[in-house]
């Protein structure tokens, strides 16, 4: 049996190791989560120091160890030097990776996820300053997506109904469960309050009543569900919400020959204190799903 393999993969994590070496988490097409130790990575011109830095990607050659596993060979396929020269996307891009381990799994191959995070972080790289929080939030829901846990954006996760946002009127809301599993239609907000159920209001919208349309007929009790709190979300933003599941928001991203869907009229793409709310909804949502704390996240307050 070959005590050595090939692996192309990205470096989500470093730390030292013993004297001089450094120990990589690296998310790998072939192998998923991968944890080897970078030999003498740290030493002053060393061959593997630049190779074993944040967000590098490299095919590498590993020879097994008994306890560690150790890099061998490192050839640089791509990096990211943009990142680590704005505080605000190098944030984003440690936000993206830290949930890229959240579903990262060891010993099994997935290309997808490489990909995808790849995708996103040369998004990231490439864009100006007005443009890293929606493409974060891009990014949180893909990955989500990809993981299975992505909220509902377009059919009320109780009802079943599809949620058009109404931007004529200026005080329709919608809802939006991180418990239930994504948005609420109106009518089930409405009989969510009149039932009793507690509601959070996002901090971009106005404090306006909740919308207390009269139903044509009675409508059965809502089955009993752990929402603890619905978050409510104006037209505007539901209008955004629905644009992630898109592979590209930006026309500069997408194919020559693709046509990039438009927004209605009245929504604004670029509304810093939206994007605020969608990713701080959508931060909660992947918490709760994943059952983990995103520490990255914290900062993003401070930088965005």
């Amino acid at each position: 049996m070959s005590r050595t393999y090939k692996v192309t993969g990205i470096n989500l994590k470093g730390m030292p190791l013993g004297e001089s070496d450094r120990l990589l988490t690296i998310l790998t097409q072939e192998q998923g989560l991968i944890r080897v130790a970078a030999p003498g990575a740290r030493k002053h011109q060393s061959r593997l120091g630049g190779r074993s830095g944040l967000f590098v990607v490299n095919e590498l050659l590993i020879s097994k160890g008994r306890s560690l596993d150790r890099i061998t060979q490192a050839e640089t396929l791509a990096s990211y030097p943009g990142l680590s020269l704005d505080l605000g996307k190098l944030t984003a891009s440690q936000y993206l990776a830290e949930l890229a381990l959240c579903q990262a799994l060891d010993d099994h191959p997935q290309p997808e996820l490489f990909s995808l995070l790849t995708e996103h972080l040369g998004r990231l790289e490439r864009s100006p300053a007005t443009e890293v929080l929606p493409r974060l939030t891009h990014g949180l829901y893909h990955l989500m997506a990809l993981a299975g846990v992505a909220p509902n954006v377009q059919v009320c996760c109780l009802s079943q109904q599809p949620v058009l946002p109404d931007l004529s009127g200026a005080d329709w809301q919608a809802g939006f469960s991180i418990q239930a599993g994504g948005v609420v239609h109106p009518e089930a907000l409405d009989q969510l309050l009149q039932e009793g159920g507690v509601v959070r209001r996002s901090p971009a919208i106005s404090r306006a009543a909740a919308p207390q349309s009269a139903p044509a007929k009675p409508r059965p009790k809502l089955a009993p569900r752990a929402i603890a709190a619905v978050s409510t979300l104006s037209a505007a933003e539901l209008s955004l919400l629905q644009q992630l599941p898109q592979p590209y928001l930006f026309p500069t991203d997408a194919p020559a020959a693709q046509r990039m869907e438009e927004l209605p009229e009245g929504v604004t793409f670029l509304a810093p204190e939206t994007w605020r709310t969608l990713e701080q909804l959508l931060r909660q949502y992947a918490q709760y799903h994943f059952d983990r704390t995103i520490r990255s996240a914290s900062l993003i307050d401070a930088c965005l």
